[in-house]
């Protein structure tokens, strides 16, 4: 047990290295100051750094009308992007960042991988949304170095506990093997092997221990070839739940990738995300939450959300009607540059929209743009968020850990178990949720 929490705080020690909090296992962990330098915009869009040697913020002065229906840019902020799987090629974009610029390095990180950026929320100004990780990766059966750290650090994220939110794993190259202290074991992600089956949607409740290990096989131009890579990219987001649920049952469950027209008659299947072709394909609309122009998600989530995916292609633009009750917006962008108002935004920033106004207009400009737009209204109860774990105070953080350690969710395994040892592990070892 020891040995399996051990190789699961690894990569968290690497997502924290720039907030010196204290590790623990999963995808990302705990919560942390801003990893950014401060940018200030003046209302004339002349920009002024102050580098704080930390990452990137940028914050506009002006303050948009009240009366305003224009959802607006309020802040912008770049987050640190740590090398991982394989390490040397993050410290190779790394590198590429300084002397080609960050949006060189962009676009090789992009066809490469070996990078991941946690964006760490300030989760009492972002509700519902505590956090959100992109991870691109890349694992090559040629990669010797890859065989040296697979003896230490596993090539995914081996079982670890949550209570009290929900994570959504959108999984954009590559996949992703579940299994949990439930004895469900899934698979899904974005090839065809996966079977339109790309997001998944584990509500942690009243707690869960699971493993999500990189579903490694070749890349489809690669198969059939003595040297071959795998490329795995995805989105990993925290939300927030209300109280009233944070002690609910937990469950794992998929969706499947599910076009529709627009306007739709027709009603969107459960367990699927729509998906919106407009403007002859120009924009493509992944609707993983929410609404979009009258097509919603059938997900059931108590926390009131928006999760959206927008592909754009180039000199595209894209509108969306934001409910009232979302205060709350974000914008990251993955690949492209867009502009919102007479601000650009490039590759891999953050943007945090103004809280009043229910329209929103997007462009792409150079090339082709993929970006993920969240919005959720705020829950206004007290946060606690320690690790894995997302409660409302801090004792009942102290009481999912207890409750961990008594093996209430169950107890951890080894990633290196087979299947059938796994199932008899959890038969031998059951969660009481």
């Amino acid at each position: 047990m020891a040995m399996t929490m051990r190789y699961a705080a690894l990569l968290s020690v690497l997502l924290l290295a720039a907030s010196g909090s204290a590790p623990c296992s999963g995808f990302s962990a705990g919560r942390s100051r801003t990893i950014s330098r401060s940018i200030s915009i003046t209302h004339s869009s002349r920009i002024s750094v102050e580098d704080n040697n930390i990452g990137e913020t940028t914050q506009s002065t002006a303050s948009p009308s009240r009366a305003s229906t224009q959802r607006s840019v309020a802040r912008i902020e770049k987050f640190a992007r740590l090398p991982v799987w394989p390490v040397w090629q993050g410290v190779f974009l790394f590198f590429a960042s300084r002397i080609f610029g960050e949006e060189v390095a962009a676009q090789w990180e992009n066809r490469l991988g070996g990078r991941v950026c946690p964006n760490f929320f300030q989760a009492e100004a972002t509700s519902p949304f505590v956090l959100l990780v992109h991870h691109r990766h890349s694992f090559s059966n040629w990669d010797a170095v890859r065989y040296i750290q697979q003896t230490f650090f596993p090539e995914g994220f081996p079982a670890h506990p949550h209570r009290g939110f929900i994570t959504v794993t959108y999984c954009l190259k590559g996949g992703m093997i579940h299994r949990d202290s439930l004895g469900i074991k899934q698979s899904y992600g974005a090839e065809k092997r996966h079977d339109l089956k790309h997001v998944q949607w584990l509500t942690a409740g009243a707690g869960i221990q699971h493993e999500e290990m990189w579903d490694i096989e070749p890349d489809e131009q690669d198969e059939g070839k003595l040297l071959w890579s795998s490329s795995q990219e995805l989105y990993q987001l925290w939300i927030n739940m209300p109280s009233d649920y944070k002690m609910s049952k937990p469950n794992a469950e998929l969706l499947e990738a599910y076009p529709v027209a627009s306007p739709s008659s027709s009603p969107i299947p459960d367990n699927t995300t729509p998906i919106v072709m407009e403007n002859n394909d120009a924009t493509t609309t992944t609707v993983v939450a929410g609404d979009y122009k009258g097509i919603r998600a059938p997900i059931d989530c108590p926390t009131n959300v928006s999760i959206i995916r927008v592909q754009l292609s180039k000199d595209s633009s894209w509108t969306h009607n934001i409910p009232s009750s979302h205060e709350t917006a974000i914008i990251y962008v993955r690949n492209g540059s867009i502009q919102i108002g007479t601000q650009r935004i490039p590759p891999h920033y953050t943007v945090y929209l103004t809280s009043q106004g229910e329209e929103l207009s997007i462009q792409s400009l150079e090339g082709e743009s993929d970006i993920l737009f969240l919005s959720g209204e705020p829950l206004k109860e007290p946060i606690a968020s320690q690790g894995s774990m997302v409660m409302n105070t801090q004792s009942e953080i102290q009481q999912a850990y207890l409750d961990y350690q008594l093996g209430k969710m169950g107890m951890p395994w080894s990633e290196k178990l087979t299947d059938e040892e796994w199932q008899q592990h959890v038969k031998k070892n059951p969660s009481l949720y």
